[in-house]
């Protein structure tokens, strides 16, 4: 079972992500489950959504404590909240920033963790750029598939056409296909 965790704040869409992972991962063929951990905080409140995907039925129901898989959505969290707890040995690391590991003082979490399977993509200029919203977690899933090759970028764009109106679909998988490709490149510079 491969699990991951994502962190942000309440209105970027964190919940809405883990969401589409889990359709990402079901419209090829595997089991997935998403849910979001949060009380009644307000806009802006640190958030997490968990998401499963695995090629049997998952009868957890837990949070995910030990993820293979971190997804940073707010880099603003990255000192604030003890973001690293559980990761798995070897885990992924995707962070939405414009700056480097060592530029936010993770430079140590990149030594222990293995060059190629941490990133860094700058998922709110994207969306920006391709849906005038700073909503990352589109941009995040596209990140995210390059990284981990967990689930096909084609699905993750089938997994927003599913869950938005068309216009706002094309934009959102056009944030998630530039930031495929930022980290496709990102890993063939690290793996040289």
């Amino acid at each position: 079972m491969f699990q991951i965790r994502i962190h942000g704040r309440g209105g970027q869409g964190v919940v809405t992500g883990a969401e589409m992972l889990s359709v990402a991962a079901f419209l090829e063929g595997r089991y997935a489950q998403a849910f979001p951990s949060f009380g009644s905080e307000r806009m802006g409140a640190p958030v997490m959504a968990f998401c499963r995907i695995d090629d049997r039925e998952i009868r957890l129901r837990e949070p995910v404590l030990a993820p293979d898989a971190l997804i940073i959505q707010d880099p603003t969290l990255l000192h604030q909240v003890d973001l690293f707890s559980g990761l798995a040995p070897g885990g992924y690391v995707l962070i939405n920033s414009t700056r480097s590991f060592g530029e936010l003082g993770l430079a140590e979490i990149v030594r222990g963790g293995g060059r190629h399977r941490m990133c860094t993509v700058p998922a709110t200029e994207l969306a920006m750029k391709h849906v005038k919203r700073p909503l990352p977690n589109a941009a995040l899933l596209g990140g995210f598939a390059a990284i981990s090759r967990e689930i096909k970028l084609k699905s993750v764009a089938a997994a927003i056409r599913e869950k938005f109106p068309r216009a706002i679909a094309e934009s959102n998988v056009a944030a998630a296909e530039e930031a495929y490709a930022l980290v496709t490149k990102a890993r063939e510079t690290s793996d040289a």
